[in-house]
């Protein structure tokens, strides 16, 4: 069979294809590129919450806590309460038997009584003082509330035999919670009498408040070596589902929370030392007063509100490093493609 050859007309045509094909990826590429540049050139502003606080975490306690325990041996004769109770100052809670003890201040004040009529009256101040002794070992028998609360535990019966500083229950005073938290060195000058509080427990959903109520006069140093002070902190309205001994993070608040107008600074340009803004819909140049606030952004101190959209003023600055990476890279896309257009402009793509 012959060679086949294509005529010169047949290679014009499609010359001219490929070139329609290249202009049209090059005008596509230039409509993305232009509808980037056009996205990019837009910003935003934004409205922020700036909170000056110091963070805190912790266990939050009883307002009041009593260990239920006796003060010598001794067989419990009676258990006056039950877990769940509520009791007043001064109750008894648990009595052990006092026989021994109340004999013994018997017999003193039958030798008392003999002493009145034939004794001395130094004699007889030494009984005196005997006998309180005596009284307050009757006391020691019994283990008594020593503030208003709730039994939050109780594990004793009649007939128990309790050694002195056995722990049998726990009164509680839960009109309020209380904490103490450790603030560093540095924050402390920042801490006043009835600053808000804001708690966070795991076991609730929902913060609860409280205040600070006080701090030494004095700092501690930790184990870790830092230097802190311990301020007491005070919850007086909280949930039920909150109970002592829960764990706690928080923060305790310096200043009221601000909300601060800011853009990013590329959007902002100045003429005549005036800082303005151009509204990305209208045109509309708006005169501002901005500060700093953080890397690449202004602080709006009045003319905007947030949420308007602004056109860009300056394009951000590349450094030298990325120009000469980008170049760097342009070069080696080309030797790779055969030229600058990729593909070989000179020669028909069969």
């Amino acid at each position: 069979m012959g060679k086949k050859t294509v005529s010169a007309g047949k290679k014009i045509t499609i010359c001219i294809i490929a070139s329609v094909a290249v202009i049209s990826v090059a005008v596509a590429v230039k409509k993305i590129s232009g509808r980037a540049k056009a996205s990019a050139s837009l910003y935003t502003v934004k409205t922020e919450i700036y909170e000056n606080v110091i963070e805190i975490a912790g266990t939050i306690s009883a307002a009041e806590q009593q260990t239920l325990q006796a003060l010598s041996d001794g067989t419990v004769l009676a258990v006056y309460v039950e877990k769940g109770d509520t009791v007043k100052k001064g109750d008894i809670i648990i009595q052990l038997d006092a026989t021994e003890q109340e004999y013994n201040l018997a017999k003193l004040d039958y030798d008392m009584a003999s002493t009145k009529i034939t004794g001395s009256q130094k004699q007889l101040e030494l009984q005196q003082k005997q006998r309180l002794s005596l009284l307050q070992k009757i006391e020691d028998r019994k283990v008594k509330a020593t503030f208003d609360g709730i039994i939050a535990d109780l594990d004793v019966s009649v007939g128990d035999s309790m050694e002195a500083k056995d722990s049998v229950g726990t009164l509680v005073n839960v009109d309020y919670l209380i904490a103490e938290v450790e603030i560093p060195e540095t924050d402390v000058s920042n801490l006043k009498t009835g600053q808000k509080v804001e708690f966070s427990f795991p076991a609730y959903n929902g913060t609860v408040e409280g205040y600070v109520v006080s701090w030494p006069a004095i700092g501690e140093v930790t184990s870790r070596g830092a230097t802190i002070v311990k301020a007491k902190i005070r919850i007086d309205d909280y949930p039920p589902q909150i109970l002592p001994n829960y764990s706690f993070t928080g923060k305790i608040q310096i200043t009221e929370p601000v909300e601060n107008v800011i853009v990013e600074s590329y959007a902002v340009a100045r003429e005549k030392g005036r800082a303005y803004v151009e509204l990305a819909a209208t045109g509309e140049r708006i005169y501002v007063n901005v500060s700093p606030y953080g890397s690449g952004y202004l602080k709006i101190e009045n003319g905007l509100s947030g949420g308007e959209v602004l056109k860009a003023q300056s394009a951000p600055k590349r450094s030298g490093t990325d120009r000469a990476r980008q170049k760097n890279d342009f070069s080696k896309n080309n030797e790779n493609r055969g030229g600058p257009m990729g593909g070989g402009m000179g020669r028909p793509p069969f």
